[in-house]
């Protein structure tokens, strides 16, 4: 910036306007060839220990050599100049030295001298330049101090960017930049190449009023890949301050937008005398309170009116795209809901448009984030109303009241709907996830049988600790779900239902991830009473045999003997009067593959019968006193989509 002012105080033409920046790498570190470097990565290239900075400006006349002697110097105010620019270097370099060559009457003279935060300026020598010289100055930042050099940016491509993004507004003004380039060893980077690249379309400037006071706004379309986010740029004194994204203040924009000539990223530049009277010294931000009220309202300015004045004319610019936008964010919600998340469908309407105005590419995962969010904040209204109505109570009602209260009865109509929509969504869910499961993975392998239990029942719990809702019992039978105890991989001398727990019964108690029960004890009424052991096995396991260990029918069995045995009981531990040991009737479910030596197991071995489908066996062992039934994996996945088919048509699910 410095190097700019210098050649516009020269007087000399833009297009003649010489600055070369050049990067000071480790040379300890050895040579390394840039193009090797760029393959490799920043990670390749020699640290950066400083840069040079050199001109073809005015250089360091008398005056300019008092104002940089002067704390606080107003010299250079006219340009926003605060004096205290030099002050920063230190705090990134350890020292900077200074060679400049300027012109006093006829004759040239050069200006030598040390810049560092121990000694001030040193080490100055002023005197007649050498033959030859030109007028300029070379500016030499030494010794990067570390705590910047690690975070500064590496390559020369790009710090080009970073140097180009920050002198943008020199590029878009009338009369446009001197030439910049950038030195990296034996690259050359031209910032007019980097506008060039950058650069969408030409900058459209328009002057606006903000309570009486002109700002001039340039908007800018950038195919910058390092600008990946819309923003409105504050500037002062021909500098940028600071940015602003507009992501969330500009319904529709999301991403890179789009025209004929390709993708862009937007900026619009905000300059005006106002932002150059209360930008702060250092030019970091400015002095300026977000919001005015009060008496003051319609005369001062505040950070709020000049961002929604800019927001209201990128609107402007922006508006064939936002539109666009707009229209696939509302197809993209309302597709959504209609086919995977039918619970918003009862609120959508009731959800405000600002409020959905959503990215047309975010993903399902957000989208149900989002959505959620606004259905939490519609239930929290939804309480305050109703204690508000419930407040007034005492009073007679009135037309207002009755009004008030028919809206609320509408809103919580609507939340039981979603309710409805949300518990018929979980059961799509869990029947695509349990179908999923069963399938072999790319490796040729087929799930544990610990997972597929996990989607029917949470393991080691007990009634007590599982609510109902988590329970997807109705994958097997909806009346599992009505029940007096419920019990999953648990010890049976752990659960109240029975005594049992005698030594004979530890594998049976103390089971693995691979062989474990659930058990559901049914009957808070007495009597009848009945118990249900469900047995899964892992899919496609094919090593069915005679034995407890190996035949999961006889497995399911023992365990209904062995709760039999220790003297059945209600949760509460009273005694089942009249129903006790064998008498109280039992169904064992067995989830399995009818694999070649299970199917034999069940036809020939426990002389049950084959299902109509053929995807099943069951029948009734009249010696336990036991309805036995076997569900493939396909079956039961089939038959809970024919029992829930017609919920998930109203809600206007896929079939899968």
């Amino acid at each position: 910036m410095n190097s700019i002012h210098a050649i516009e105080e020269a007087g000399v033409p833009t297009e003649s306007g010489r600055i070369r920046v050049t990067i000071l790498r480790d040379s300890k570190q050895g040579t390394l060839n840039l193009k090797d470097s760029k393959k490799r990565g920043p990670d390749a290239l020699e640290d950066i220990v400083g840069f040079k900075i050199a001109d073809n400006g005015i250089g360091f006349t008398d005056d300019n050599m008092l104002s940089f002697r002067t704390l606080d110097s107003e010299h250079k105010i006219q340009k926003g100049c605060r004096g205290i620019g030099r002050l920063l270097w230190l705090k990134a370099f350890k020292k900077v030295r200074v060679v400049s060559t300027y012109r006093a009457g006829d004759n040239l003279f050069q200006r030598t001298f040390t810049f560092s935060a121990d000694g001030g300026v040193s080490n100055e020598k002023n005197c007649t330049a050498p033959e030859g010289s030109s007028i300029g100055t070379f500016v030499h930042l030494d010794e990067f101090n570390t705590r910047y050099r690690e975070y500064a940016r590496k390559t020369p491509s790009a710090i080009a960017d970073s140097i180009f993004e920050h002198c943008l507004w020199y590029f878009i003004r009338q009369g446009g930049a001197p030439l910049i380039e950038l030195v990296d060893e034996a690259e050359l980077i031209s910032l007019n190449d980097v506008y060039d690249a950058h650069m969408h379309s030409s900058a459209v400037p328009e002057t606006i009023s903000i309570k009486e006071q002109p700002f001039d706004l340039v908007h800018v379309r950038l195919r910058s890949s390092s600008l990946s986010a819309h923003a409105i740029a504050f500037c002062a004194d021909n500098r940028l301050v600071t940015e602003e994204k507009l992501s969330g203040k500009l319904p529709g924009l999301h991403g890179k937008l789009t025209d004929a000539n390709g993708e862009f990223v937007y900026s619009c530049y905000v300059s005006s005398a106002f932002l150059d009277e209360c930008a702060r010294p250092e030019r970091t931000g400015f002095e300026i309170v977000d919001s005015v009220d009060g008496l003051l309202a319609n005369t001062e300015i505040g950070l709020n009116d000049i961002r929604e004045a800019v927001v209201e004319r990128a609107k402007a610019q922006l508006a064939e795209h936002l539109e666009e936008n707009l229209q696939r964010s509302k197809e993209k919600v309302s597709k959504f809901v209609a086919t995977k998340a039918p619970r918003y469908r009862p609120i959508l309407s009731r959800i405000p448009e600002t409020e959905l105005n959503v990215d047309p590419d975010i993903s399902d995962k957000d989208l149900e984030l989002t959505l959620h969010k606004q259905f939490a904040n519609f239930e929290r209204e939804l309480i305050s109303e109703g204690h508000d109505i419930l407040s007034q109570t005492h009073a007679p009602p009135d037309e207002q009241y009755r009004a008030k209260l028919e809206s609320y009865l509408a809103k919580a109509e609507d939340i039981k709907k979603s309710d409805l929509a949300s518990y018929v969504s979980h059961r799509r869910v869990i029947i695509d996830l349990f179908e999923k499961a069963i399938e072999k993975d790319v490796h040729g392998n087929y799930v544990r049988e610990d997972l597929i239990h996990s989607l029917i029942i949470q393991m080691r719990k007990d009634s007590s600790e599982l609510p109902m809702e988590s329970c997807n019992l109705w994958l097997i039978d909806e009346r599992l779900a009505f029940h007096d105890y419920l019990a999953s991989d648990k010890p049976l001398k752990s659960i109240p239902i029975t005594a049992s727990g005698d030594g004979k019964e530890p594998d049976i108690c103390v089971l693995n991830v691979f062989d474990q029960p659930i058990m559901v004890s049914e009957g808070t009424r007495l009597p009848p009473a009945s118990i249900e052991i469900v047995e899964i096995k892992r899919p496609m396991r094919n090593d069915a045999k005679a034995g407890e260990d190996h035949d999961p029918i006889e497995q399911a069995i023992d365990y209904l003997e062995r709760i039999r045995q220790g003297g059945v009981k209600t949760s509460t531990g009273r005694p089942i009067p009249s129903l006790q040991n064998d008498s109280v009737p039992g169904f064992c479910y067995v989830l399995a593959d009818l694999t070649p030596s299970f199917e034999k197991r069940c036809r020939i071995h426990h002389n049950l019968k084959r299902t109509s489908d053929g995807q099943g066996y069951f029948g009734y062992k009249d010696n336990v006193n036991a309805y036995v039934e076997v569900i493939s994996f396909d079956r039961l996945v089939n038959m809970a989509k024919e029992r829930n088919r017609a919920f998930f048509d109203k809600l206007g699910l896929p079939a899968n």
